[in-house]
């Protein structure tokens, strides 16, 4: 099975473009003040205008207030929820939309465990971060120590680069890789030739 890619952190138009062109499956907008990647909604509005069928519109919040949520749903219009806080499953699953739900891979001791409170995800993207702290830092954790026995698909993230990510892949089997840190020249402005490169390693195989 092909891994699927989904780029994250966008915040101009220009990448937005790119990452479509180059075939990308997902992008993720984030909806958090304190990131350095945060868009306003307006901004997001015409991030996504030209976005075509089939890529898929990701909505990263971290403990956000229910009333965020429903504005960006209402006006951006994602076609999939991503949560990186202490969010409940009765709060990730009150908006009619699917949701993946962030692991803090560098504070969980239990991944069965953490996972079996969100039976409603989708999804769970195992990220290189503690509890309470931002993804996209690219930080790493020890991909091989991954249980085979999780029953829902897995998103890889936390520290892939071009350098790593066919190695990442070889060894966690993922359904998809996610990529911010990454493939950037600065926080939240990707690098064109390292968002083609990384989509080149990804499918080395």
């Amino acid at each position: 099975m092909q891994t699927r890619i989904k780029f994250c952190g966008l915040t101009r138009q220009q990448d937005v473009k790119v990452a479509i062109k180059l075939g990308v499956d997902a992008l993720g907008f984030v909806f958090v003040d304190k990131s350095s990647r945060n868009v306003q909604i307006n901004t997001a509005v015409e991030l996504v205008s030209e976005i075509p069928p089939f890529v898929i519109k990701v909505a990263l919040f971290m403990n956000p207030q229910i009333t965020e949520v429903e504005n960006v749903i209402k006006q951006v219009k994602p076609n999939l929820l991503q949560f990186h806080g202490d969010e409940d499953e009765n709060f990730c699953n009150q908006f009619d939309r699917p949701y993946i739900k962030a692991v803090p891979m560098a504070s969980t001791v239990s991944l069965e465990a953490f996972c079996g409170q969100y039976p409603t995800a989708t999804s769970f993207i195992l990220d290189g971060h503690a509890a309470g702290q931002m993804g996209g830092g690219g930080e790493k954790f020890m991909w091989a120590k991954l249980p085979k026995s999780l029953k829902k698909p897995i998103i890889l993230a936390g520290g892939l680069t071009v350098s790593n990510v066919a190695e990442a892949i070889r060894v966690v089997r993922p359904y998809a890789v996610d990529v911010s840190s990454g493939i950037e020249a600065g926080k939240g402005i990707k690098d064109p030739a390292k968002m083609e490169q990384f989509i080149k390693e990804v499918h080395r195989d």
